[in-house]
């Protein structure tokens, strides 16, 4: 009985010794791993049919992907409709943070309306709403009017001197940006006399859509002088036109965008100008201000993302086989 005793005793004091050194009993609580959530960033695309708003998606992607979030897109294809139902799926995808480009600047109420209860902050891009939200990222559209309007001037003869006729191919019908394109051109050239606008149809800023327009506006009006267009994509259709008819570089041709192929036409002479508008600093700026947005970081209504006249004279500057429209010069 004596041996059992002390048998049982020395057991228990080579446990204890176990567990004193460092030994490991089941009881003992396991350390959990812990990851950190990856931020989601929405963004509801006014269309992606277009090369500007493909480069501005792009740009928002990548700085995303640099900044360690994840971004989920989705395009309305103009659809004012669609893109309210898109930012109630992206939100029930749980979201953290929306960038919106609207297709209407009230008609998308509903969508921030959804976003708000969803307690979503809204960060829109290239085109402004009309309800308040975190922040705009954009540029001043009305003065990059104003700028082709100013040079539409020059290439014509100069302030008070201008002479001419000159078509003007509209974006979107109600648009905020092509309301602006329009307003600032016209400010700058209804100041000369000897000037007549034709405003040509609206053509949703797509090539395709200008060409049709312009075939027409140009068999009306075979003495027109300029070509102003919301934008390059728009101009460019109706340079295709000028230069089957044998008009090119013949007719002044002004833009908005800074699209490549428009620079490199300027470049060759059958393309006058066209003003800045560089969409890869518009969708990097965009998903670095949501971010901060999301960390509580105050921004101003309005971030200016600015802008610049591209010509004969400094187009060469701006010329990069990588990029499909010109960046922004620091």
């Amino acid at each position: 009985m004596k041996k059992k005793l002390i048998f049982g005793l020395i057991t228990l004091l080579g446990i204890s010794l176990l567990v004193g050194c460092g030994g490991k009993t089941a009881s003992e609580p396991k350390k959990e791993e812990t990851t950190e959530k990856k931020v989601v960033v929405g963004f509801s695309q006014v269309t992606l049919d277009s090369p500007f708003y493909v480069a501005l998606m792009d740009a928002a992607k990548a700085e995303a992907a640099k900044q360690g979030a994840e971004l989920v897109y989705v395009d309305a294809q103009n659809d004012i409709e669609k893109q309210n139902n898109d930012v109630q799926d992206l939100i029930t995808k749980g979201i953290d943070v929306l960038i919106l480009n609207p297709s209407n600047p009230t008609g998308v109420n509903p969508a921030l309306a959804a976003a708000k209860t969803a307690n979503i902050p809204v960060v829109t891009v290239d085109r402004p709403t009309e309800q308040p939200v975190a922040t705009f990222v954009g540029r001043d559209n009305k003065k990059m009017g104003e700028l082709a309007g100013e040079q539409a001037v020059a290439l014509l003869g100069g302030k008070g001197k201008a002479k001419g006729k000159i078509i003007e191919i509209q974006g979107d019908a109600g648009g905020k940006v092509m309301m602006d394109r329009r307003d600032g051109f016209h400010l700058a050239v209804e100041k000369e006399p000897g000037i007549k606008i034709i405003q040509g149809p609206y053509s949703d800023y797509t090539r395709s859509k200008a060409v049709k327009a312009f075939q027409d506006l140009l068999q009306a009006n075979p003495d027109v002088n300029l070509v102003y267009a919301h934008n390059d994509d728009m101009a460019l259709g109706a340079l295709q036109v000028l230069q089957q008819n044998g008009l090119a570089g013949k007719v002044k041709i002004v833009g908005v965008d800074g699209l490549m192929e428009a620079i490199k036409a300027i470049e060759t002479g059958n393309y006058d100008a066209t003003v800045l508008n560089d969409p890869q600093l518009l969708g990097s700026t965009v998903v670095n201000t949501a971010l901060g947005v999301l960390k509580g970081e105050k921004y101003p209504e309005f971030i200016d993302a600015g802008t610049g006249l591209i010509t004969k004279e400094n187009a060469a500057q701006y010329v990069d086989d990588k990029l499909v429209f010109a960046a922004t010069k620091k």
